[in-house]
């Protein structure tokens, strides 16, 4: 059976999610702070969680940053809710490795849609991985082990980063564009500024340094190909 953690102080908004959930077929656990959704994320390790992002304790910004930097959890989708609904709040939590936006109020219906839109996605990139292990002369990429080394030396990346390089890798050769890349690697079809996608990748580069990022060549007004 899925599970979702719902990470909500809101009682009436963890009520209704908890019976609608429940009524599509899902395990439900909560939290109603920070850090004990930290917790309960750690222990319960859920297919999906849904996080509020005003929150007692630890904000949700916070606890995605912590979960996305983590081993276990850093694949783990996580939609946020917040009743915060400007473009660059979007764009904050999209960047820090959230998968989805749910602005309050929302409709349950949209809810429970994307919920089951980004599992499918999920289930399907797991079962369309083209290779487990990338190796290229200064650059390893073990998709199995979700590491990177340069030179032998392993290098740490975010969930998203690391999304980014193997989509990239996998398709090595192909100019691939900024919206691709947010449709796929993030998953999501927002009116929101493709420099999402810069910010990674230039990230992305740093980490990597000169040996490793030179594989990943920019294409003026295009977006991104992954180059030998």
């Amino acid at each position: 059976m899925v599970s979702i953690l719902i990470i909500e102080d809101e009682k009436d908004i963890v009520e209704a999610l908890e019976y609608n959930l429940k009524k599509e077929g899902f395990k439900v656990s909560q939290a109603n702070d920070g850090r004990s959704g930290l917790k309960i994320a750690r222990e319960k390790l859920p297919d999906l969680i849904l996080l509020d992002l005003m929150l007692p304790q630890i904000d949700g910004t916070e606890v995605c940053k912590i979960l996305k930097s983590e081993s276990k959890t850093a694949t783990t989708p996580i939609i946020m809710l917040t009743a915060k609904s400007s473009e660059i709040d979007k764009v904050v939590g999209l960047e820090i490795g959230a998968d989805d936006y749910v602005t309050k109020p929302f409709s349950m219906r949209e809810l429970i849609a994307r919920i089951k839109a980004i599992l499918k996605r999920y289930v399907k990139s797991d079962q369309n991985i083209k290779k487990p292990y990338f190796k290229f002369p200064n650059l390893e990429i073990d998709i199995e082990k979700h590491e990177v080394k340069v030179d032998g030396k392993q290098i740490e990346l975010t969930a998203k980063e690391f999304a980014l390089l193997q989509y990239l890798a996998e398709n090595k050769g192909k100019a691939i564009s900024r919206s691709k890349l947010l449709d796929t690697v993030w998953g999501i079809e927002v009116a929101i500024e493709t420099r999402t996608v810069d910010v990674h990748v230039k990230r992305l580069r740093e980490k990597l340094g000169k040996k490793g990022g030179k594989y990943i060549s920019t294409l003026r007004g295009i977006g991104y190909k992954f180059v030998e």
